[in-house]
């Protein structure tokens, strides 16, 4: 069962601590580890995993149309990451399990967006995903075009759990300067301290023009 962070818990603390003072999320010890994640779990996971469906795109498919379906793999992950952000990730009921549900999903993070430790999905989370969206190649393209497009849309899903973690552990601490990596972190810290409701690509902010969710023009963000 999941439990909620206590007033008392947090009173007293400075808003940086409170940013970052995850609570238990369930009452076993065993889940609550479970729902911690390092950083690099998702590489040491879906690593191997590119490197062999990659091999074996070669392996089974022309060379020219590898690169095509891992791209075309890896655009349908940027969509799958917007609508799971704007509809599943903020679906927020009111009460009873359905606002349980969303604490743990994803509720846990906006409250608490400097923990560590709940920036990454949790494998047993990521796992099975892969694995659906997988077997959902498999049915609409057939193998082994399938290999391919896994290789793409699972790059697209490492690229967009390490970069989450980046924008909110950025090295030093310090503001990025490069024109990328600043909007990218502009538009998220927005989306977390002024615009609930826009900025829900992390990794792929151009479904938000695309879709009216851009953020707006750039402010000083209270990430501290």
């Amino acid at each position: 069962m999941a439990t909620y962070p206590r007033r008392e818990e947090l009173t007293g603390l400075r808003r940086s601590e409170v940013l970052k003072a995850s609570p238990r999320m369930f009452e076993s010890n065993l889940l609550d580890r479970l729902s911690r994640v390092h950083w690099s779990v998702p590489a040491f996971i879906f690593g191997p995993a590119i490197a062999i469906a990659l091999v074996l795109s070669f392996q089974q498919m022309a060379v020219w149309q590898v690169p095509l379906f891992a791209v075309g793999g890896y655009v349908f992950w940027t969509l799958t990451e917007y609508w799971l952000h704007r509809i599943v990730f903020h679906f927020e009921p009111e009460e009873g399990v359905g606002a349980r549900l969303h604490w743990i999903i994803h509720g846990v993070h906006h409250d608490h967006p400097n923990d560590p430790l709940r920036l990454v999905m949790p494998p047993s989370v990521s796992v099975p995903l892969a694995a659906l969206f997988f077997a959902l190649f498999v049915v609409v393209l057939g193998q082994p075009d399938a290999y391919a497009a896994s290789a793409g849309f699972w790059s697209g899903y490492l690229f967009y759990d390490l970069t989450h973690y980046y924008l909110h552990h950025l090295p030093g601490g310090r503001k990025p300067t490069a024109w990328l990596p600043r909007k990218l972190h502009e538009a998220h810290m927005r989306h977390h301290f002024k615009e609930h409701d826009k900025g829900y690509g992390v990794s792929a902010p151009f479904w938000d023009h695309v879709f009216g969710t851009a953020t707006g023009a750039s402010r000083r963000i209270p990430t501290k």
